[in-house]
């Protein structure tokens, strides 16, 4: 580890418990890559690992030091889950490697943090190492598929690190806060950088909403990026999250951003880099709009985003040599990206392709609402004889005691949609964008009235269903899914 030699006296990882100096990182992940060989694990094996925060990251770097392909395994997942993503390991680690509590500085000492013993004649000669050899299998998050396994090469991952830095910027003192599970390649992805750049990552176990907020607003953590999912921040928002006082950058991707939390972040003093990636390239792709470097992005006929270059795992891409990512998008003149929504998501209905991300977006715009699926139904009146019968339907969560009259939503959101793109269309006139991001000329028209009517009245939120008009003497439709948070697609 090249950081233990040029940064042996600097935290590596804090936890709850303590700081891990990178000296002591590399004692530890050479006992872990011991420990290994004595399973006679050897170079290019798989290895499985059934662990979680510091103990994942000491054992990925055992497996790097011997050349072994470290497989993180979601620890939440059913026990036939976690199996079958470790079939075909040649060991399956479910316990820590070696024990290193005896190596960790207690955390109140952060202030009077002592040197650890350079490691100078204890460091391993670098073995023979190609970037193109494995040294990760991340599975993907099994948002739109069923999750699927993604061989990334040591390349892979030194490129999304560079491509990150010259993204985000960075500060020699980054310390870089991760509430994300490490199984992830959004949550593993920051410690793999941070030892690339010799900098800090303060680990937490999971997200809870007031300990992320308070390391955040805490002057003495100074904390200076944080990883999050809409979900997180919005949380954290609602929570009071305001002007962190050493915050660089909320780092924020997993899921479609909606306009109006980036404009809630924005009065708060947040400062947010929306970001787009995928597993298959290491997590990042694009931030604020923009390609990470070594990064080419194309739109195909359909709409389609592909994408290739130094970060994309070489078995994720087709035959044309470029991977299909399945999500619709568009390039401005500047070559600046928006995402319009999934490929697979969209809905035809009266002729016209819609969106269903766009009316989400318009949606949770409304104070009233929490969240929105929007989805399609089958009708046999708005297809025109289409093989693909369908009516847009949505379900939304309204928030206690909103006040929203049955019924008003629809204009509403036509109305919105109408005078976003009234605004998109003058930004790309200046060379902006009225979302944060490239407006797009394929965006869908909205060409039938919608309609809402309450689903479900409790003293909590209510449920509440949004879709295209009903036809003459119809009495509306009904979601297959009545669970207002579910994303479910049926239907």
């Amino acid at each position: 580890m090249r950081a233990a030699g040029i940064h042996s006296d600097r935290a590596a990882l804090e936890t709850g418990v303590g700081i891990t100096t990178y000296a002591t990182l590399y004692r530890r992940a050479r006992a872990a890559a011991r420990a290994l060989l004595k399973r006679e694990v050897r170079a290019g094996d798989r290895v499985a690992l059934a662990l979680s925060g510091e103990d994942l990251v000491v054992a990925l770097h055992g497996c790097l030091l011997i050349g072994a392909v470290a497989v993180p395994i979601d620890l939440r997942l059913p026990a036939d889950d976690r199996a079958q993503r470790a079939a075909g390991a040649a060991s399956t680690v479910q316990e820590p490697l070696e024990g290193g509590d005896a190596d960790r500085v207690p955390a109140p000492s952060r202030r009077g943090l002592r040197p650890a013993p350079t490691p100078g004649r204890e460091l391993i000669p670098p073995r023979e190492l190609t970037l193109a050899q494995p040294a990760t299998i991340m599975h993907t998050s099994g948002t739109t598929a069923a999750p699927r396994p993604v061989s990334l090469s040591y390349e892979n991952w030194l490129w999304n690190a560079l491509g990150s830095a010259l993204a985000l910027g960075l500060d020699p003192q980054e310390r870089w806060l991760c509430p994300m599970p490490l199984a992830h390649v959004g949550g593993l992805s920051i410690p793999i950088r941070s030892v690339i750049y010799g900098t800090t990552v303060i680990l937490h176990d999971r997200f809870d909403t007031n300990v992320v907020a308070g390391a955040l607003m805490d002057r003495s953590q100074r904390v200076t990026l944080v990883s999050l999912v809409p979900t997180m921040l919005s949380r954290l928002l609602d929570a009071g999250l305001h002007d962190p006082p050493t915050l660089r950058w909320a780092l924020l991707g997993g899921g479609p951003i909606a306009p109006a939390l980036l404009e809630q972040a924005r009065h708060a003093g947040v400062s947010v880099a929306p970001s787009y990636g995928m597993t298959e390239a290491c997590s990042q792709i694009a931030t604020n709009g923009w390609p990470l470097l070594g990064v080419q992005l194309r739109i195909a006929q359909d709409a389609e985003l592909l994408v290739r270059g130094k970060t994309v795992a070489t078995g994720a891409l087709a035959a044309d040599g470029w991977l299909h990512t399945g999500d619709l998008g568009a390039l401005d003149q500047r070559g600046r990206l928006t995402i319009i929504g999934r490929k697979a998501d969209t809905i035809v209905t009266g002729g016209e392709n819609v969106a269903p991300a766009e009316i989400e977006a318009v949606l949770l715009e409304h104070p009233a609402v929490a969240d929105a699926a929007v989805f399609g139904r089958p009708d046999p009146e708005w297809a025109a004889g289409r093989s693909r019968r369908r009516r847009r339907g949505a379900q939304t969560t309204l928030r206690r005691a909103s006040g929203l009259v049955q019924g008003a939503q629809g204009d509403s959101v036509r109305r919105s949609i109408a005078a976003q793109r009234d605004r998109e269309a003058a930004a790309s006139r200046a060379g902006l964008s009225a979302r944060g991001a490239p407006s797009s000329a394929r965006r869908p028209r909205m060409i039938t009235p919608l309609w809402a009517r309450a689903i479900r009245t409790s003293s909590g939120p209510r449920a509440l269903m949004v879709g295209s008009a009903p036809r003459r003497g119809g009495a509306g439709g009904r979601t297959a899914c009545a669970t207002p948070r579910c994303r479910c697609r049926s239907g």
